[in-house]
């Protein structure tokens, strides 16, 4: 029998969670919930819309399991507030790890965690709470990745890496081995980064630039 949920949200990451529950997760999504004064609508994806402020009453934690599914949004501190809100009602949070990760580390995430397909976390990897891994992202041995942190696609994390609370890890960015990314930094795509950072630092990679012929006037 399925585990029942309800999910935190109602936008595009809301989507993306449902999408991914239904077709690969042992868990039955039941509604989404937001705060009331941003209902829309009263149903999403075929569910009911309930106000937050309701959920205790129509799906008691005795029964009932959530995830919260919001995106990156300021350093993920809008995510991190609901996670603790639905923590504080007393309601458990389940995680989506895909069929199609490759998930090798002897330690379980922590609660919240949504971890989509052709990732790649090796041995002794440790993962925080409220931690999004987008897909195609390789997480080397001995890292760990602390809670309420979104790493986007094809990112590489090197081994014995360790990245801190409320970060940002932007498309093919490269963490080198034996490095510590400080809280609240932002990883630009395709940052290479090789020494430790400081905390809320912004990490850009050089710009590209335009040559001054076109492509017909090369060897190519």
């Amino acid at each position: 029998m399925k585990e029942k949920i309800i999910i935190f949200g109602s936008g595009q990451i809301a989507e993306i969670a449902n999408f991914y529950f239904e077709r690969d997760s042992n868990f039955e999504i039941c509604a989404f919930t937001v705060d009331k004064e941003f209902i829309k609508t009263n149903s999403f994806k075929n569910k009911p819309v309930i106000p937050v402020e309701n959920l205790q009453k129509e799906f008691p934690k005795e029964q009932y399991k959530a995830f919260i599914a919001l995106s990156y949004r300021n350093m993920n501190k809008v995510r991190e507030k609901k996670f603790n809100l639905i923590k504080n009602l007393g309601y458990d949070c389940v995680n989506y790890i895909s069929s199609k990760c490759n998930y090798l580390s002897d330690y379980s995430p922590g609660e919240n965690c949504f971890i989509l397909e052709d990732n790649t976390i090796q041995p002794f990897v440790k993962i925080g709470n409220n931690v999004t891994i987008w897909s195609g992202n390789h997480v080397g041995h001995h890292s760990s990745i602390n809670d309420h942190n979104f790493i986007s696609s094809h990112v590489v994390i090197s081994g014995n890496c360790s990245i801190d609370k409320n970060c940002f890890l932007g498309v093919n960015a490269t963490i080198h081995n034996n490095v510590k990314i400080a809280k609240e930094c932002i990883l630009g795509a395709g940052a290479v980064i090789q020494k430790d950072t400081q905390p809320k630092s912004i990490h850009l990679p050089a710009k590209g630039y335009i040559h001054n012929k076109k492509s017909d006037e090369i060897e190519f």
